[in-house]
């Protein structure tokens, strides 16, 4: 099985990079986040071409998340199940040959006091309690941009970006509080010492330079670490200049 997590920031612009990108790496399950489009306008027809069947959650101009699966999926279920939070499209969850894969845009946050950093911190909270209803032998594939660098080696400048959104310590370990449940970084876990980014600024080139963060991840159950193969991150879609790229790229992993 190979499973990939990929921010899009926004399907309708990045369709026709994922579709090729796809050709390229014709992954089993592909989760999406960032959509921005109502249902209705999702591509399933084009991914239907290359034999994915896509369950969607989103709304309009924000948010939104996907799983486009090559095998079946059951117990469908999009969003947390409450209006409150539900407001906002961010999660969505299916079973697949019996693993539990669930797919989350955390928000982005703001600056430490500000009413979009409370809600960031208050959705990792909301996030915990929906997966403490899991059994910790479920075989759960938890994935999505976390929008958290977990710790220094995951930017490229720790002293430049220290405080700031994305490494502010309230933040990790809001991360790592998940990560308590049982879960476990998988790229971390086949490469501790590797530094690999996921998203990188627009502004400045930063892909060129390698001025990035690892903040899209693939986190796994314990019942899954032994048949773990391979994490990789293909920084191939982010490097196209046409058509334009999504600020992040696609973490894939292989079962």
């Amino acid at each position: 099985m190979k499973i990939a997590t990929y921010n899009v920031n926004s399907i309708r612009t990045r369709k026709d990079l994922l579709i090729e990108w796809l050709k390229r790496e014709p992954v089993d399950i592909l989760c999406l986040q960032e959509l921005k489009t109502e249902e209705d306008k999702f591509p399933y027809e084009d991914l239907e071409a290359l034999d994915y069947k896509s369950e969607v959650f989103s709304q309009k101009a924000y948010n939104g998340v996907a799983i486009c699966s090559k095998l079946p999926m059951t117990e469908v279920r999009k969003g947390f199940g409450d209006s409150k939070w539900d407001e906002q499209k961010r999660i969505i969850s299916a079973v697949i040959d019996g693993i539990r894969i669930i797919n989350v845009y955390i928000p982005h946050g703001d600056m430490r006091g500000e009413e979009k950093y409370y809600y960031k911190l208050d959705f990792y909270k909301r996030l915990l309690e929906y997966l403490k209803v899991f059994s910790p032998f479920d075989k759960i594939i938890l994935l999505g941009d976390m929008n958290v660098a977990r710790t220094d080696l995951d930017v490229f400048d720790p002293v430049f970006l220290k405080d700031t959104i994305g490494t502010m310590r309230e933040e990790r370990e809001a991360l790592e509080e998940i990560l308590k449940l049982g879960f476990i970084d998988s790229f971390r876990h086949l490469y501790p010492e590797r530094q690999q980014f996921t998203w990188w600024d627009y502004m400045g080139g930063g892909i060129w330079k390698n001025e990035g963060m690892r903040i899209d991840y693939i986190l796994i159950s314990e019942q899954l670490k032994e048949v773990l193969k391979e994490v990789k991150v293909d920084t191939w879609p982010r490097k196209r200049r046409e058509p334009k790229p999504s600020d992040h790229t696609p973490v894939v992993a292989v079962f």
